[in-house]
């Protein structure tokens, strides 16, 4: 690399004896020198050559001086690496030089084999930088790439470790959310091609978005299914509470989408959505040629059999206990404790609700209906019979309704 000097210095001869003594590492291809006569002219010729890798500034000169001319470097962009020389060494100018930003100082008349050590040095300075200038746009390029397949926090950590060991396999605590949507494998069999792919392309990329701006991490997208973590692979001490706030979003927008693709004359089903906390083994399982990053474990597969359970129960949202008891401030009704496939512990489930229903008279009435079907009085019939009168658009309270109607003795349910 040959490393282009600029000397600021208005004494006539100089330009000639830093010719001769460095006449050597210019013919070597070393050092390309240029001069300027005083901070003007300096700032002029730098403008028109910012390839310039360093300046060595006398102190006293005219029009503009060397620390007049040092604080203006350190004001541009590409600030310059810069020597100060100046007979004048006393403390003041050295400490003058040092704030406003000089890399080194030396005093006349110069020691030019002090000079040329510390240009070497300086050189090694400015390359050092400009590596991590390199290395820093490379890594924001890659993220700006990665950005484009991978969740924010997975794009961040793969721009900025290429080996990809911060993805490797790990026990974590997660929140675990699963969306899937109501006869979907129907309307892929009835819907044009055209039509199919800009409506699952529109609402994936909404539904993405919403995860994204709580921070969450897309796991996997299968069809219209999506799997999100919290809490991985970064620390999120609040990831129980995040996933309750990302579900209501992700339910208002879904609906919202739904009814925009209705009045356009396309039958949209209903976004259902689980979650659960719990232990998962996660990390990147696409092997060597592959990156997949994704979890695995009972507590993923409950989150995924949570979502499933709002079909039976007329809800669109279903948590387990152990988000609601971790997420802050959770509002929600109770909707009993579920036998899921392939467990023989029951699951204590809930449906988390926004704070104006929360508040509604129908869910303290339904907690009330639900409190005497819990204890086995007989009287949660009449009290679930009666808020389905109130609420007929309550499927939760019709739900539980049907069951005792159907002979079911307290709140535990068997759930495929």
């Amino acid at each position: 690399m040959t490393a282009t000097i600029l000397f600021v210095d208005d004494e006539p001869d100089l330009e000639a004896l830093i010719l001769q003594k460095f006449r050597r590492q210019i013919r070597d291809g070393q050092f390309a020198l240029m001069f300027a006569r005083d901070g003007l002219e300096a700032l002029e010729s730098l403008e028109q050559n910012p390839h310039v890798d360093m300046v060595v500034s006398d102190i006293n000169m005219p029009r503009m001086d060397g620390l007049s001319l040092l604080a203006k470097l350190q004001e541009a962009e590409d600030k310059k690496s810069t020597i100060i020389v100046s007979a004048y060494g006393d403390m003041s100018n050295i400490r003058t030089a040092m704030n406003r930003g000089a890399f080194d100082f030396l005093t006349k008349p110069i020691d030019f084999a002090d000079l040329e050590t510390t240009i070497q040095k300086t050189i090694r300075h400015v390359e050092m930088l400009r590596d991590v200038r390199r290395r820093q746009m490379e890594a924001e390029r890659a993220h700006a790439s990665l950005s484009r397949f991978f969740s924010p926090e997975i794009a961040r950590r793969l721009a900025a470790d290429v080996e990809g060991d911060g993805m490797e396999v790990q026990w974590r605590d997660v929140a675990t959310l699963f969306t899937d949507i109501t006869g979907f494998t129907s309307l892929v069999e009835t819907a044009p091609p055209q039509t199919l792919g800009q409506l699952l392309n529109e609402y994936v990329g909404g539904m993405t978005e919403i995860v994204f701006a709580h921070e969450g991490t897309v796991a996997k997208i299968i069809g219209d299914a999506i799997q999100v973590l919290f809490n991985a692979p970064g620390d999120q001490p609040d990831y129980a509470t995040r996933a309750v706030a990302c579900a209501h979003a992700l339910d208002a927008w879904a609906q919202d989408f739904s009814a925009r693709w209705q009045a356009k004359g396309v039958n949209f089903g209903t976004t259902r959505i689980g979650a659960h906390a719990g232990p998962a083994l996660v990390g990147n399982f696409g092997g060597n040629r592959f990156f997949d990053y994704t979890a695995y474990g009972d507590s993923i597969n409950i989150a995924a059999r949570l979502e499933a359970a709002n079909k039976h129960l007329g809800t669109r949202i279903c948590v387990s206990a152990n988000v609601a008891k971790a997420a802050e401030n959770f509002q929600g009704r109770p909707v009993g404790e579920l036998m899921l496939r392939g467990r023989s512990e029951p699951l204590r489930a809930f449906e988390p609700l926004l704070p104006n229903k929360f508040e509604a008279p129908e869910t303290a009435i339904y907690s009330e209906a639900f409190a005497k079907m819990e204890a086995g009085d007989a009287a949660a019939m009449p009290a679930f019979a009666a808020l389905v009168g109130m609420h007929a658009d309550d499927p939760l309270a019709g739900f539980h309704l049907k069951r005792l109607l159907n002979g079911a003795k307290g709140i535990r349910m068997q759930l495929e």
